[in-house]
């Protein structure tokens, strides 16, 4: 490097004027700067377009708390504990599509709503980008609902985990995922796991490692009694991450999502 350097004002001293020097230091300074700026930003390759595939997804629920892909009003029984990925995929019929066929290509947003490839064009749902489906939430007393890394029953290993069968460099895939959870009263929570440097203004959580924790950071939405919510849950490779490079193509995705209900002092109803 020292070399090079060397050799560069060689050039500028005998070749430039010295009333353009200024200006040619300049322009290479602005080169060397966005150079190092585009390292730290990892999309797929450009047209390979052979995104995360083998996508599984469960949802468990605690106590207090059932769930349904349809709103059932207070008809309690119509509603379960669990969503399953054959639930999701009759959802994901509408869109001639289902789990198996997902693919999720990289796209990045900031609020969590719309999503852009690497050109900046605006990407659908549910075709080859990001997966989104609609839930309903309904609770027998009014609380906050998190995300939990603990099993929702005594015996189930039902947590909250974002986990991959892929080794090597594949594995990285579970680093740049990301989840997100709306409702038109509490809007846009999303779930970074492994999070680190937030990236492309992007406002985010992780749950804690170890003991499970509950705080006004983990709550995702407010449900009131016997009032079914409507949740939008998407699932996304973000191509800002660092690890969302071309060595995740690929790979395999699982994602277990467990929710809890908890008072308004973050305690957990039972």
């Amino acid at each position: 490097m020292g070399f090079f350097n060397k050799a560069v004002d060689k050039m500028v001293n005998e070749r430039v004027p010295l009333r353009k020097r200024k200006r040619l230091i300049v322009f290479i300074a602005i080169i060397t700067l966005l150079s190092m700026t585009t390292a730290t930003v990892a999309w797929f390759t450009v047209n390979t377009f052979v995104g995360v595939d083998t996508l599984d997804v469960h949802i468990s629920v605690s106590a207090q708390l059932k769930v349904a892909m349809d709103d059932y009003g207070t008809d309690l029984d119509k509603y379960t504990k669990v969503i399953t990925n054959d639930m999701i995929d009759e959802y994901l019929a509408d869109y001639d599509t289902s789990l198996e066929d997902t693919v999720l290509d990289p796209v990045t947003t900031t609020e969590g709503t719309t999503f852009t490839n690497q050109r900046g064009t605006v990407r659908e749902s549910n075709n080859r980008s990001y997966l989104e489906f609609e839930c309903y939430f309904i609770a027998t007393e009014d609380m906050w609902v998190h995300l939990t890394t603990e099993s929702t029953e005594s015996g189930n290993d039902d947590g909250t985990k974002v986990s991959t069968d892929s080794t090597g460099a594949q594995a990285d895939v579970v680093n740049c995922t990301r989840v997100d959870f709306s409702t038109e009263t509490n809007g846009t929570a999303i779930y970074e796991p492994n999070k680190t440097t937030a990236v492309n203004g992007q406002t985010t959580f992780d749950l804690p490692s170890g003991t499970m924790v509950y705080s006004n950071n983990t709550r995702i939405f407010h449900l009131d009694q016997l009032t079914p919510t409507k949740v939008t849950i998407r699932l996304w490779i973000d191509g800002e991450d660092p690890q969302c490079d071309d060595d995740v193509q690929e790979a395999d995705l699982s994602v277990q999502l467990g929710f809890i209900g908890c008072d308004e002092n973050n305690q957990p109803i039972s």
